[in-house]
């Protein structure tokens, strides 16, 4: 299963032909150099080219009006004074005698990549296209927007394959305000965007772009609007939105297909846009997204980047591009970096989400009211009267020179992806090498000699070819996980990593943790104590047990993810612990999908040597097959929610990512 890349350069060729401050900023250079940023990097060498096709009127009019198609479809023939004229009807965007072949051109690439992963040509791909589209309504162009690329693929993938239903994920700094009108009165599909508001003060000033516009009649809830309410945020507060507001929804809804509006200029380095997220974020949202779907996932370039003192802020649009698509073709995403906690303002607009959005999602039923109007920043006056007469004039907000981050981590995939310490007795699948000390044997052949000393000396050999680059993640069956276990951690740890150990089910308490911080343990069971007693080990009680799958979906995403992200492993030990209360085996494939997008997806999981069932299922989660679908997730008992909520306001004052709402004055959460 291959990556698709979907590019044609004639999509380049429209340009603005008459002077016009508010549109100069788009130019062809904003295809080319995501296409060469992929071409130099060699990883659209990696992908599977798909030729686009022309969109045909019945693809169009999934979504817009045939009048206004008929209306577009004059633009060809017009004088430069008719375009001018034609395009004034309209908000922030210009037409030229290509523009509507290359419009055609932009919806087809996304349809032709709609086909490839739905027909299981490819697992997944980005269409790389121009114009974009999000913004782009039923009868009108917008944002430099003509048709509405991703809008009419989730249209056309429900009409042409019958799927149910489709999760539209838009991280562009604007709001894709086409793609809510698409669909605000439709549940078959689910509309998440972020966007830079500043309580309506950001193009495109709707009052409807704001958190409590959540869709209408039978489509009420499935419209999800994350509002930005001022500059800056950073990789933290879009991880924490995806933690609390979109997993949780996502998994519930169980889309049957995956599209992404993937705008960059919500990037660092984008003097429209202002955010401070690195490139590198890209990789992590991406990948948590994989794991829905069954992996079937299309993303479609929306606004790539702006300009920036006359020229193109090329460098964060590259590698944001590249970093998404290494992440497409299963590369190991890089660690983040520096996540403290969200900051006040981002924690507010997550918190009036959850609260908007209780009535509508199981997994909210606990969420807190909205702000009250004494916390909200909408009565803090915004100091930006020079940065709104900059913007007034034209000039650049942000000082080119002023902008700088690191480059995103070189993340080169071992050559080996998948070890296995097993018996030769147990199946593995193609492609995982079986891993021992030995220097003579290839695997541990005979049952008797496979005894704990000898899978504990190959484990450490393992942990450090992982720390080597050598191997990416593995997987061991032992006899004894808590004898195992110990060692393990006190040898990796030995190595200066930090290392998470995340135990599933099971009894007992985890021994032998390392004192100094370097080894932070999660163990989710019906039998674990209901205090957490030092702040490294955090037992997590779940009444019926991880078989019950929503009371595990909502612990992963409510406290295990943040934990993770905030603790930033260089390895993660994740254990099936003995016992009668573990995870179903499509929720554990999809804790090993989505715990692999940390440490640099360094992975070693234990199994008892009585679950040789799993073993199989484990693999093809580590070697990168997608995980199965968990299907629609009930409610959670409100029991396990209700520890889960004590036990998260315990731990928010040591680990800031697990806090969901804004602080009253006097620092205690609202």
């Amino acid at each position: 299963m291959e990556t698709a890349l979907v590019y044609d350069e004639e999509m380049t060729r429209y340009k603005l032909l008459w002077l016009d401050p508010d549109c100069e900023i788009e130019r062809p250079e904003r295809l080319t150099a995501s296409h060469e940023a992929l071409v130099r990097s060699g990883l659209a060498a990696r992908c599977v080219s798909i030729p686009v096709r022309q969109a045909t009127d019945a693809d169009i009019l999934l979504i817009h009006s045939e009048e206004y198609l008929e209306a577009v479809k004059k633009t060809p023939y017009m004088t430069l004074e008719d375009l001018r004229e034609f395009t004034l009807q309209y908000g922030a965007v210009y037409f030229h005698p290509n523009s509507y072949h290359c419009a055609t051109l932009a919806v087809g690439a996304a349809l032709q990549l709609v086909d490839g992963v739905m027909t299981g040509r490819v697992r997944n791909g980005i269409a790389l296209v121009r114009p974009p589209g999000h913004h782009s309504m039923r009868s009108a162009a917008s944002g430099f927007c003509v048709f509405n690329n991703v809008a009419i693929a989730a249209k056309y993938a429900q009409q042409k394959y019958g799927i149910q239903r489709v999760l539209i994920v838009d991280w562009d700094i604007h709001h894709g305000q086409g793609v809510q009108y698409a669909f605000e009165d439709d549940p078959s599909v689910l509309y998440l965007s972020w966007h830079r508001y500043e309580h309506q003060k950001f193009w495109p000033e709707l009052r409807e772009s704001d958190y409590d516009s959540v869709g209408k009649d039978k489509g009420a809830g499935f419209n999800i609007n994350v509002p930005w309410n001022k500059v800056g945020m950073q990789n933290v507060d879009y991880l924490a939105v995806f933690c609390h507001v979109l997993l949780p929804v996502a998994y519930e809804f169980c889309p049957d297909l995956v599209l992404v509006c993937a705008g960059f200029d919500s990037a660092i380095g984008d003097p429209e846009g202002e955010m401070c997220a690195t490139p590198d974020i890209f990789a992590h949202l991406t990948h948590l997204l994989m794991n829905l779907a069954g992996g079937k996932l299309c993303a479609v370039l929306e606004h790539p980047a702006n300009i920036f003192q006359g020229g193109y802020n090329l460098t964060s649009l590259s590698q944001s591009v590249c970093v998404t698509v290494q992440t497409l073709l299963g590369y190991p995403a890089p660690r983040p970096a520096d996540l403290q906690g969200p900051c006040q303002s981002a924690l507010e607009s997550i918190q009036c989400v959850r609260a908007a959005h209780r009535k509508y999602w199981s997994c909210f039923k606990h969420a807190a009211e909205a702000p009250p109007s004494d916390v909200s920043t909408k009565r803090i006056k915004l100091e930006e009267k020079g940065r709104e007469e900059k913007l007034q004039r034209g000039e650049a907000v942000v000082s080119k020179d002023a902008v700088t981050w690191p480059e995103p981590q070189k993340c080169v995939p071992p050559p080996v992806r998948t070890a296995v310490v097993i018996p030769e007795d147990v199946a593995s699948p193609d492609g995982c090498k079986r891993f021992s000390l030995s220097e003579h044997a290839d695997s541990l052949s005979a049952e008797e000699d496979f005894d704990d000393d000898a899978v504990m000396s190959s484990l450490t050999a393992l942990v450090g070819k992982m720390e080597n680059n050598e191997i990416c993640n593995g997987l061991a069956l032992v006899g004894d996980i808590s004898m195992v276990m110990a060692p393990v951690i006190r040898h990796a740890t030995a190595l200066k990593q930090r290392v998470l150990v995340v135990c599933v089910g099971g009894t007992g308490i985890l021994s032998h943790l390392p004192e100094d911080g370097t080894a932070l343990a999660v163990h989710v069971s019906k039998e674990a104590p209901e205090e957490p007693q030092l702040k490294h080990y955090i037992p997590v009680r779940l009444k019926n047990g991880c078989g019950h799958t929503s009371g595990l979906a909502q612990v992963t995403f409510g406290l295990l993810l943040p934990l993770a992200y905030e603790y930033d492993p260089a390895l993660v030990l994740l254990a099936r612990m003995p016992g009668t209360d573990g995870a179903s085996d499509c929720a554990w494939q999809q804790l090993v999908g989505l715990l692999q997008g940390l440490a640099r997806g360094r992975m070693l999981v234990l199994i008892q040597r009585d679950d040789k069932a799993l073993v199989s299922p484990t693999l093809a989660s580590l070697s990168g097959s997608p995980s199965p679908c968990l299907g629609r997730l009930p409610a959670p008992l409100a029991e396990d929610v209700e520890a889960l909520e004590r036990l998260r306001r315990r731990l928010q004052v040591d680990w800031m990512l697990l806090r969901t709402s804004a602080q009253k004055s006097g620092g205690e959460d609202n």
